[in-house]
């Protein structure tokens, strides 16, 4: 029984079908085909899954871990977000850390080193030829540094020269002399008085071009005649050693590298009092700043035996400056040692073959005397009765001398005194 009315239960047959009231099944409507993109598969990064690569873990196998997994984190295991890479929780790699700051301290330093190096090279000032001097002695064993301090007053006015007591000469005069001999057998420190009555070997004028003959003449004499370069050939020809390098210093310099150094201490057995060089200090250990340094080892009348004792005066102060100018105080400390380098080096007159090394040998040989490393001496005399005389020549002990100057030399132990 249908209760549909009719036009409707026509319209629905034609509209759905006829179903099984059919003697036939009605065939399938034919619906529009609808073709659909099958979703995109997930690729990871090409090398990703690769051995070795961020997915040594398995990632890319489709294994999936749980809260146990290999990086233990949370469900699925890995990195928090998805980021597929390990959280680092560790310590900080200490030893690396150490490692480059050692390596940008190293560098830094060594960066440091070289500039200056080349800085204090620059400013040494390389005016001695002691290629110039005519039959030179051959070379002994051992290093001979000539020491000079002149009187020059190079680059002092006319107020420095009043409190420095030294007067207004024109030229310059040596003021001390002295061989520095290092080799293996330590140290001789050998001063050689400037009234040494000594022979001038021939030579030719600088300026004049005239040739002189040898003569007999005190030691400073050389000097005042024909420079650093004759006074080194006179020792030479009076001592049989070559010089090897020469250094210079006049008034101006010593005292500018005294105030640098911030002073030097003294201890005095005995007050001194001199009216020449201004000297007049009180005994004990005190300390003199660059002014009071130069009347020290210039003071010679209170001396008995005058310009032997000064001579004295001047190996204990050239000591004890080494050894204060050597000292963690000074090196390390860049504002005193910038100073005490630039003060010394402006006014320090030094052979041409003269390096920056051979000086800085030369300034620790000094500072090995104070230390005990070496010896300090006067070379002989045979008349040391002549040097309490103002003005007088002191003539060498020939046989002492000798002996002395052979084991310089030959770079052997030193046995003999300076007979004082």
């Amino acid at each position: 029984m249908n209760d549909w009315p009719e036009g409707r239960t026509q319209d629905r047959r034609e509209r759905y079908g006829r179903g099984s009231t059919g003697a036939e099944p009605d065939g399938a409507r034919t619906m529009p085909h609808v073709r659909r993109t099958p979703p995109q598969q997930y690729r990871p990064p090409e090398g990703y899954d690769s051995p070795g690569g961020p997915d040594r873990d398995g990632y890319s196998t489709g294994r999936v871990y749980g809260p146990g997994g290999p990086s233990g984190g949370g469900p699925g295991g890995g990195e928090p977000h998805g980021r597929g890479r390990p959280q680092r929780t560790g310590a900080p790699n200490w030893r690396r850390r150490i490692k480059i700051g050692a390596i940008v301290f190293v560098t830094a330093l060594l960066a440091v080193s070289v500039s200056t190096y080349f800085w204090a090279d620059s400013k040494m000032r390389r005016e001695v030829d002691l290629g110039q001097a005519e039959d030179r002695p051959p070379a002994g064993q051992g290093t001979n540094y000539l020491i000079v301090g002149s009187d020059s007053r190079e680059g002092l006015s006319d107020q420095d020269k009043k409190e420095l007591h030294t007067g207004s000469a024109e030229g310059k005069r040596t003021d001390s002399m002295m061989i520095l001999h290092t080799g293996d057998n330590g140290t001789t420190m050998l001063s050689l008085p400037r009234d040494s009555y000594v022979t001038i070997p021939a030579f030719t004028g600088k300026t004049s071009g005239k040739r002189y003959a040898a003569s007999t003449h005190k030691l400073n004499q050389a000097y005042s005649d024909g420079g650093a370069e004759l006074l080194a050939q006179t020792v030479e020809y009076n001592t049989g050693l070559r010089i090897d390098h020469y250094a210079e210093i006049g008034f101006g310099g010593f005292r500018n590298l005294v105030d640098a150094l911030g002073g030097v201490e003294m201890c005095l057995d005995k007050p001194v009092k001199d009216r020449d060089s201004g000297a007049d200090f009180k005994a004990g250990c005190q300390e003199l700043n660059g002014a009071q340094s130069l009347a020290f080892v210039r003071q010679r009348h209170q001396e008995a035996d005058q310009d032997l004792g000064r001579m004295r005066n001047q190996q204990k102060f050239l000591n004890t400056l080494a050894k204060q100018a050597a000292s963690p105080a000074t090196v390390l400390n860049p504002f005193r040692l910038y100073p005490v380098i630039g003060s010394g080096l402006d006014t320090l007159i030094v052979d041409k073959d003269m390096g920056l090394w051979d000086l800085t040998s030369m300034f620790w040989a000094m500072k090995g005397v104070t230390g005990g490393d070496g010896k300090q001496l006067t070379v002989p005399v045979s008349n040391p009765d002549l040097a309490t005389r103002d003005g007088s020549a002191v003539k060498w002990d020939t046989a002492k001398a000798k002996l002395l100057f052979d084991q310089l030399k030959k770079d052997q132990k030193v046995t003999a005194d300076s007979g004082r």
